[in-house]
């Protein structure tokens, strides 16, 4: 998935051919975990069930919980996968020992783990936002405890 915010943070970096961000995660790690850490829609819906996204694990249970009401708006199914995702991610980021963003080749952002496991957190935030499942709170149990 196209991340808009992610070409200012490219401009910023200077060019890196071809549009991808080659080494851009080591460059500036901190730079790009805030980037991606914003999820502003999904915050925002999360805020207005009453859920609070601190970053910490106890929130991905508090997502998993909440009613799915935006499925009834087939055009934000996407947008709310994609910050479910990245959302998903910044939790492993912060709370997983050696978990770092990565960029791969195609522009799509993945966590990446102290084995070398590439995870592809927004596909994981679009499946959860279309139906539920993978829960997040599972996947991140099952991704912390490796």
């Amino acid at each position: 998935m196209n991340i808009p915010f992610l070409d200012s943070w490219r401009k910023r970096l200077g060019p890196t051919g071809g549009g991808a961000l080659p080494g851009a995660s080591e460059r500036d790690p901190e730079g790009l975990a805030e980037l991606l850490s914003e999820c502003e829609l999904l915050r925002a819906q999360a805020q207005s069930a009453g859920a609070v996204l601190d970053d910490s694990p106890s929130s991905l249970e508090a997502l998993d919980q909440l009613q799915p009401r935006w499925r009834e708006d087939p055009e934000l199914v996407p947008w709310l996968g994609n910050d479910a995702g990245l959302y998903l991610g910044t939790v492993i980021v912060r709370t997983v020992a050696d978990a770092g963003w990565w960029i791969r080749p195609d522009g799509q952002p993945v966590v990446r783990l102290r084995n070398g496991r590439q995870i592809d957190v927004v596909e994981a935030g679009q499946a959860w936002a279309a139906d539920g499942a993978p829960e997040l709170s599972r996947l991140y149990a099952e991704i912390a405890e490796r």
